[in-house]
This record gives C-alpha cells, sequence and structure tokens, in this order.
C-alpha cells in the first residue's frame, strides 16, 4: 500500500492534502514525469521508487484526462469532499461533540468563505484550502500569523472529527 493509499484509510483529510500538493507539484513540472522522477521521486527514501512512479504518472494522466491540467481537482476528490460535506451534515444533527467543535470553527468558516468571493463552495472545502494554505506557507517557510493559526487550529479539529467519523464508516468494519 502506497503512502496516499495508506492515507486514504486512515486520515481522508490528510489524504485529501496529499493529493492537492501532488496535483500541484505534477504541474509545477508541466507534467514531465522525467522533472518529477528528479525533484520529487528521488528525493523520497524508498527503495523501490517504480511503484511511486507509476502513480505519479497515473495521477498526471487523470489531471489530463480530466481537463485539469491547470487548476481544480481531480473528480475523486471533489467526490470525496461533497461525503465529507454530507457526513458533517449528518454529523450536526446528531453528535453533540461534533457539533461543539463545528461551531467553534463556524466564524472562521464564514470568514474564510466570505474571503474566497464564491470561489470556495462548501465549509469542508473551505477548512481543507485552509489546512493546505497553512502546508504551503510553511513549504515556502513563511511565517503564519497566530490570528490565521487560530483559524487553521479550528478547521483541523473539524476536518480531524470528520476523518476519523469517516474512517469508522467506510473502513473499520472491513476485514
Amino acid at each position: 500500500m502506497n503512502l496516499a493509499e495508506s492515507k486514504k484509510r486512515n486520515n481522508i483529510s490528510e489524504y485529501i492534502i496529499h493529493m492537492y500538493q501532488t496535483e500541484d507539484l505534477i504541474r509545477v513540472y508541466d507534467f514531465d514525469m522525467e522533472k518529477v522522477e528528479e525533484y520529487v521521486i528521488k528525493h523520497i527514501p524508498l527503495e523501490d521508487k517504480s511503484d511511486l512512479k507509476r502513480w505519479y504518472k497515473e495521477v498526471a494522466e487523470k489531471m489530463k484526462t480530466q481537463g485539469i491540467e491547470e487548476k481544480g481537482h481531480l473528480k475523486e476528490l471533489q467526490e470525496i469532499s461533497n461525503d465529507l460535506s454530507d457526513l458533517k451534515n449528518e454529523l450536526l444533527k446528531e453528535d453533540k461533540d461534533f457539533n461543539k467543535t463545528y461551531q467553534e470553527a463556524l466564524p472562521h468558516i464564514q470568514k474564510s468563505l466570505e474571503l474566497s468571493y464564491g470561489q470556495v463552495k462548501g465549509e469542508v472545502q473551505a477548512c481543507l484550502n485552509g489546512v493546505y494554505g497553512l502546508l504551503l506557507l510553511r513549504m515556502n517557510g513563511k511565517k503564519v500569523p497566530d490570528e490565521l493559526m487560530e483559524s487553521i487550529n479550528a478547521f483541523g479539529n473539524v476536518l480531524s472529527y470528520l476523518s476519523y467519523k469517516y474512517k469508522q464508516k467506510h473502513y473499520l468494519n472491513e476485514n
């Protein structure tokens, strides 16, 4: 099982963010798999990298097929995000602990949606974008202001809860 598949089974939010990063890396290197191999795959500590190379190539092909070479996300990721939104709505009706976590994050989510000027369509997507934005800032060596960290922590709390419940729903009943 590769890293992405492991993340998918264990923390669906981490999986989505990992895939966003993968999409962006493929775009940065203009879908040139030789560059992806040289600048990305080469630096991943694995002895046999053939599966990883094949996986990056498959993701790049899916991106081209779906017409998201410049922006956007794979349909699979959008579907999972929609599933998480549905799960969020279910939990809001029946789970007091989630409700508390969500209510604490709601002002941050609303502000994020407002600042996106309609570009971000859902609350779960706002949380994912916030956490992914933190990853990008840190990768670029940027300092993250305290007030932004408060929002990102709130997003992370919502995503952690949703990921845990998603795993329970989709993977814990498997043998």
